[in-house]
């Protein structure tokens, strides 16, 4: 049975039933038990926005509390992967990576390689990403493609509630290092969610609406904000193909070629800075490998390469928009037009 839950709660859902099924996996993290027992408190805080709410009743010391220390308890998560367990890291916000990055990048993410394939390391580190809540420069980034140019990790972005259970489910049971971005501004964004446990493969973009006259691919919050070109731009008779990528590393790059090689135009939307982004990534293997297929020259849209504002008037500006999204489009068009 389906229902409509929030992205948030579809989280939570993910952890416990995966929690229920399976005794391996165990959750660690800052106020993630909190004032759970103390007088007056009968539930866990739930870590900074209560996503795990609820889960230290149903699950009791699997969920651990640990100090203001990343590098402790990320570090101590992939050594428990290492030994047989299954921990799933709530880092409070991307931006924190910072502080456990090199136990990431140098330990986690080799670990197979470097053991010749027989070591398997199956952690999932939750974190919050992007903006859209004036949470400013050091609580807002979009930091993906950092570990999408690592080898070794697993990184994933879901758009809406539906993904994101099914794509969380993936990641608990998978035996790599993954990293699971949560778009902070989404949490409360509901879709038709299934009761029942069920895993969304990682590597297959999803193409969430269908087009003949130009391809939008993006992730995350952008999702919501390309399908709002879409419509815009439908009013005028252009049928733009918008694919949710879903996961970053894998990257379904045929999906995007075909819808490519169909429409003959690519607009790349991502919330990262402009320098290096999944943007850049995708327009470069689009013209290496597809180049004779368009009809016009890319679009790419990402904020300006400044850090995110804090001023909530500034932030709606840096982040892309609909209205942004649905002008490189008619951009691409006009260029075929012309051309």
């Amino acid at each position: 049975m389906s229902r409509q839950l929030t992205m948030k709660l579809a989280i939570n859902e993910a952890i416990d039933q995966e929690m229920s099924r399976d005794p391996t996996v165990i959750m660690m993290g800052e106020d993630i038990v909190g004032g759970a027992g103390a007088s007056g408190e009968r539930d866990a805080w739930g870590g900074v926005l209560g996503l795990s709410k609820g889960l230290y009743a149903k699950h009791g010391d699997r969920l651990i509390d640990t100090p203001l220390s990343e590098a402790a308890y990320v570090g101590a998560a992939i050594g428990a992967a290492t030994c047989g367990l299954r921990p799933v890291a709530e880092l409070m916000f991307i931006d924190f990576m910072g502080v456990c990055f090199d136990q990431i990048l140098n330990q986690a993410a080799k670990f197979r390689y470097m053991f010749g394939g027989k070591a398997e390391t199956p952690v999932v580190i939750r974190a919050m990403v992007g903006g859209g809540f004036s949470a400013a420069a050091q609580h807002s980034q979009m930091l993906t493609p950092m570990f999408t140019h690592v080898p070794g990790l697993k990184v994933v972005c879901p758009s809406n509630a539906y993904d994101a259970k099914g794509l969380l489910v993936q990641a608990i049971r998978d035996n790599d290092p993954v990293i699971f971005c949560e778009h902070k501004s989404l949490y409360a964004s509901k879709s038709e969610v299934p009761e029942e446990l069920y895993a969304i493969p990682f590597g297959k973009a999803n193409i969430v609406r269908e087009g003949k006259d130009a391809t939008i691919v993006t992730y995350g919050m952008m999702v919501p904000r390309s399908l709002e070109a879409a419509r815009a731009l439908e009013k005028e008779g252009v049928e733009a193909e918008v694919i949710d990528l879903r996961t970053l590393s894998p990257l379904d790059i045929d999906t995007v070629l075909k819808s490519v090689e169909k429409t003959g135009r690519l607009v790349v939307v991502d919330e990262a800075s402009p320098r290096c982004n999944i943007a850049t990534d995708i327009s470069a293997q689009v013209c290496q490998q597809i180049f004779g297929a368009l009809k016009s020259g890319i679009q790419m849209v990402s904020p300006p390469h400044v850090p995110v504002p804090f001023s909530n008037v500034l932030e709606k500006i840096y982040l892309p928009s609909g209205k942004q999204i649905a002008d490189a489009v008619r951009k691409t068009m006009n260029a075929a037009a012309t051309a």
